[in-house]
């Protein structure tokens, strides 16, 4: 009975809860990362916090037009979705309970991160 019981269970994906979303990058003489914007915002980040990180990183200057990020010099998609990856490793994710549920605030020189799911806090280096 059990059996036929797991067998009328509908198959789903095994989707996590927090993604962040594939940057759509194209090169050229400057790189574009065309939904920068809904990365930050999926990050629960600010973007200006985001862009200078991927500035320090990459070792080059940029700036922003509207919802892209414009980088300098030629870049490939890899790259850029590590340094990002790497950002929210020390930016958005827990480091106690590895969740995404954290809130950055600056106080004076340090970056604070407070997880809301569990309430550990980490200070950060300030961009």
């Amino acid at each position: 009975m059990l059996k036929r019981a797991r067998e009328r269970i509908p198959k789903t994906e095994n989707k996590e809860r927090f993604e962040i979303p594939i940057a759509e990058v194209t090169t050229g003489k400057q790189t574009s990362i065309k939904n920068f914007t809904e990365i930050a915002k999926a990050l629960r980040r600010d973007s200006k916090h985001l862009s200078k990180f991927l500035f320090k990183e990459l070792a080059v200057p940029g700036s922003s037009r509207g919802t892209e990020l414009l980088l300098q010099g030629k870049f490939y998609p890899g790259p850029i979705k590590q340094k990002i990856e790497e950002y929210a490793k020390e930016y958005v994710f827990c480091q106690e309970c590895g969740k995404p549920d954290t809130n950055m605030t600056e106080e004076g020189k340090i970056v604070v991160i407070k997880c809301e799911a569990c309430g550990a806090r980490k200070t950060g280096r300030k961009l």
